[in-house]
């Protein structure tokens, strides 16, 4: 079986999967950074459908469809609140939302970029850690994704992924070791 958590350096905008995820603000407000992005390329009736959701609490996440972009949703993970700053906490609860979402709409791939990390001013690395044990996490219940792609802008914050993947790969053969040993 192939790993089910993908990471890549690229354009969030223009992933072919079931639905990309983007780095919103609580009024779901398509601005700037990944949220900008996602509003150029995929057209306004992604604001529209933002516009007439509402607002959402901070950690929650909204649905729209994607326009123009080849995925098939947009998940608007609502990570700071407008003008404001992202958390650990924040950024725990709305990718998680995030990916409860999918798995409610049948989604079997889904596109992520580093929420908080950007405009959030949220620590790279920091975010890798959640981002990537929320995924873990997700994947080990009873889900529809069959994919999570991690897809960063620039290739700092992609190393910086790889190498926290890296590091969680490395500790849990660690502890498959140590497990072993006991058992002798």
């Amino acid at each position: 079986m192939r790993e089910a958590i993908v990471i890549q350096e690229g354009d969030i905008t223009e992933q072919e999967v079931d639905a990309i995820v983007n780095a919103a603000n609580s009024e779901l407000v398509l601005g700037a950074g990944v949220a900008g992005a996602i509003g150029e390329k995929g057209g306004p009736s992604i604001q529209q459908e933002c516009t007439a959701h509402g607002p959402v609490a901070v950690g929650e996440a909204a649905v729209t469809g994607a326009g123009n972009l080849a995925a098939r949703f947009v998940i608007h993970a609502a990570g700071m609140p407008p003008g404001g700053s992202a958390s650990a906490e924040s950024i725990r609860m709305s990718v998680r939302s995030s990916l409860e979402r999918a798995a409610e709409r049948g989604c079997r791939s889904i596109a992520i970029p580093a929420i908080g990390a950007g405009l959030g001013g949220f620590p790279v690395q920091r975010c890798a850690e959640i981002l990537l044990d929320e995924a873990r996490a997700h994947l080990r219940g009873e889900t529809s994704l069959e994919e999570v792609r991690f897809v960063l802008f620039g290739e700092p914050s992609y190393r910086v992924f790889e190498m926290v993947r890296d590091a969680a790969k490395i500790q849990e053969q660690l502890e498959r070791i140590r497990s072993r040993q006991r058992q002798r």
